[in-house]
């Protein structure tokens, strides 16, 4: 690697031509950034103490071999944002000045138009690609050329070249021009050339991004697949299997989304969640633990892109089946996001027909009841996502649904599918006003069984008893003595909600005249809406009586797996068959000292939560949630206990507790302690306890 200092026009000057290799990201910088380049040049050229202005550095490699007859094109490894943006700048500063009197078209030496173009943006004296100064990749190239001639744009234009052109535009006038000139004049970057056989341009690429938009763990990704291999299986990977995707996901949605894409292949493929800020790393092991078996890389990449448009035709909108297109809309209304990685496994089995159209659609909306009756009942959301991660393994793909239904209704107390009686009464008392999901609940009540949908965005939220606390005499009177109390305990409440379009129209007026007005409730053509224009009354029985009746309805959108319960009982003993060992394996769990202590400590251990259990192996007894938090290895007079979480997160006020992180022990975790006084109950139960909360708490993977 050889390092030098440089100003950005002697640079780019002196070389033959830059190319962006198709392993690199696309162009990627908003307006924020280009503004924040434009005010830094505008300043630099504005202060004369000023000499040189920083923008970072430039690496690059030779394409190909160095030949003294014929210089080889650059690629860019890292910098290509600054250099890709400060050469449209010098575009657009090269077209005004040509609208220019001659007179004025070089306010700076070497400012002129011609120069800035034969200089900067081609080479005259070449043709074909080679004439220009930077190529780009894919429809980036193609705005930049059309941009650079002042054509007009292609049909499949890059957004962001084109709205930051947009931008410079506006920027460049008149008045900034000599500023601009001069700002542009004191760039310095850093030129870093690397040399091929000494210097891996991966790992200079993983570790430099100085500047500039940081590298999106696709990115990443991307480069690693690619920038490594022979160019013409390199070229072909890309074209077939990366660029695609490329297309599927769009300029806009390939950043916001591909990294959320790869964290749920990854999920899929090893069962693992990874942290968001660790996909790369982890893509990296597992690319290096299917070339132990027999995956090459085509094959990676092409299963990538083949999962990818199982993600695009639910989160993407793409699904071309309109009922299972109906299911995922629902899905991404309520952000499920953590059932992609179940969802991608279906989908597969789904493509593969292991899984029929019919059955498929079932579980996807299986998935939507679940989450939506979990969040009606206000049910914690932290163990979703290993719920769905894990479920794939537990499934009987000759028993699909069956086996789907079975694991959902065996899941335990907070990882629970709630039953028709806790969902009903929860969603008849729920504020559904502030819920943040209501139009997604309006939607699918008003347009259950319906084959001509009723566009619910269009309609507005209305409170048949109003919010006015001011109530009119006439609602009052309506309502009762208790009418205060009424409306505070019902307003926001799924009986007292509906939808309309003459919101304003009907206002806080009685309820018989919003009953009977024109276009009142009784000539509502809305589902929500019926049996409206038949009360006499709107009081607390009438919100209960509609609120009963909606919930009704509710629990047959938003369905209760229907599963004989012999069925599930029959997949929970498999599930939860013991190793075959039992408390009389355990000797010293028989007679003696640690007999009482394991009692003492049993008791108390499986009375933290319903959803504890315990199982006896070989060497020591687990007690689980979601995995082992502590397991006891009873020992002739004490029992030693391993707390599975960091020892570092361990609050232990008496220093009792031991680091066992690098040591061979039986048990799970890096935290040991031993128990052998009864009278320490009590604080051994409080570390056990933050060992149960801490797997509660990291269900959730940030």
């Amino acid at each position: 690697m050889k390092a030098t200092e440089a100003r950005f026009l002697d640079f780019i000057k002196k070389s033959p031509q830059f190319i962006i290799p198709i392993y690199q990201r696309t162009y990627s910088w908003t307006r924020e950034e280009c503004q924040q380049l434009w005010n830094d040049i505008i300043r630099a050229g504005e202060d004369a103490k000023v000499n040189a202005h920083f923008v970072g550095s430039i690496v690059y490699i030779e394409k190909g071999l160095y030949q003294v007859s014929s210089q080889s094109s650059l690629l860019v490894i890292d910098g290509q944002q600054r250099l890709t943006t400060l050469l449209l700048l010098i575009t657009v500063l090269t077209q005004f000045l040509e609208t220019l009197p001659d007179s004025e078209r070089e306010p700076l030496d070497g400012f002129s138009p011609r120069k800035l173009r034969n200089y900067y943006l081609i080479n005259p004296e070449e043709e074909g690609e080679r004439y220009y100064k930077l190529l780009l990749s894919q429809t980036d190239k193609e705005t930049l050329i059309t941009l650079i001639h002042n054509d007009e744009a292609p049909h499949e234009a890059s957004v962001r070249i084109l709205d930051n052109y947009d931008l410079f535009k506006r920027l460049v006038t008149k008045e900034k021009i000599l500023s601009l000139c001069k700002g542009i004049a004191k760039l310095i970057i850093v030129d870093i050339a690397l040399n091929r056989e000494q210097d891996n341009p991966q790992l200079i690429f993983e570790s430099m991004n100085s500047t500039g938009r940081e590298l999106t763990q696709a990115d990443l990704i991307r480069n690693y697949i690619l920038m490594g291999l022979e160019p013409k299986l390199q070229t072909r990977l890309y074209e077939r299997y990366w660029r695609p995707m490329e297309r599927d996901f769009g300029q806009d949605g390939y950043n916001a989304y591909f990294d959320s894409f790869m964290r749920h292949y990854l999920t899929v493929k090893t069962g693992e969640i990874p942290r968001l800020d660790d996909v790369y790393t982890q893509f990296k092991r597992f690319v290096r633990s299917s070339f132990d078996g027999d995956m090459d890389m085509e094959t990676i990449v092409k299963d990538i892109r083949q999962f990818s448009q199982y993600f695009c035709a639910m989160a993407l909108g793409t699904e071309p089946d309109p009922q299972l297109k109906d299911a995922f809309h629902d899905l991404r209304e309520l952000k499920v996001d953590v059932a992609y990685p179940l969802l991608l496994e279906l989908y597969n089995d789904y493509v593969n027909k292991i899984l029929s159209q019919a059955d498929f659609l079932t579980s996807v909306r299986m998935i939507e009841s679940y989450v939506f009756r979990r969040a009606i009942c206000s049910i914690p959301t932290n163990s979703m996502n290993k719920t769905f991660a894990t479920m794939a393994k537990s499934l009987k793909k000759d028993h699909y649904l069956e086996s789907m239904q079975a694991y959902f209704l065996a899941l335990p107390s907070y990882r629970r599918f709630p039953t028709d009686d806790e969902f009903k009464r929860e969603f008849q008392i729920r504020d559904l006003y502030n819920f943040p999901r209501r139009s997604y609940w309006l939607r699918r009540i008003e347009n259950h069984g319906r084959k001509e949908r009723v566009p619910v965005d269009e309609y507005t939220i209305e409170h048949i008893l109003p919010q006015n606390k001011n109530l009119s005499p006439a609602w009052r009177t309506m309502l009762g003595a208790e009418w205060e109390q009424i409306q505070a305990t019902y307003l926001h409440t799924l009986g007292n909600l509906t939808l309309t379009g003459y919101n304003a129209e009907y206002s806080d007026k009685p309820f018989l005249e919003k009953r009977d007005m024109a276009k009142g409730f009784r000539h509502s053509p809305l589902r929500l809406n019926e049996k409206l224009g038949n009360i006499e009354q709107w009081n607390e029985a009438s919100i209960r009586e509609r609120s009963l009746r909606l919930s009704t309805l509710a629990t047959t959108i938003w369905q209760y797996p229907d599963l004989n319960p012999s069925i599930v009982t029959m997949y929970r003993d498999k599930k939860e068959r013991r190793a075959g060992y039992t408390r009389d394996d355990h000797p010293y769990l028989l007679s003696g000292p640690s007999k009482d202590l394991f009692e003492l400590l049993r008791h108390e251990i499986l009375a933290i939560d319903p959803v504890v259990s315990e199982e006896f192996f070989k060497l020591y007894v687990a007690y689980k949630a979601e995995t082992n938090f502590v397991d006891i290895v009873p020992q002739a007079k004490r029992l030693r206990l391993s707390l599975n979480m960091p020892f570092a997160d361990i609050h232990d006020p008496r220093n009792l507790c031991k680091d066992v992180s690098n040591l061979g022990r039986w048990g799970n975790g890096d935290v040991e302690i031993g128990f052998s006084d009864p009278e320490d109950l009590s604080y051994i139960m409080g570390l056990i306890r933050q060992s149960f909360a801490y797997q509660m708490v990291n269900d959730t993977v940030a």
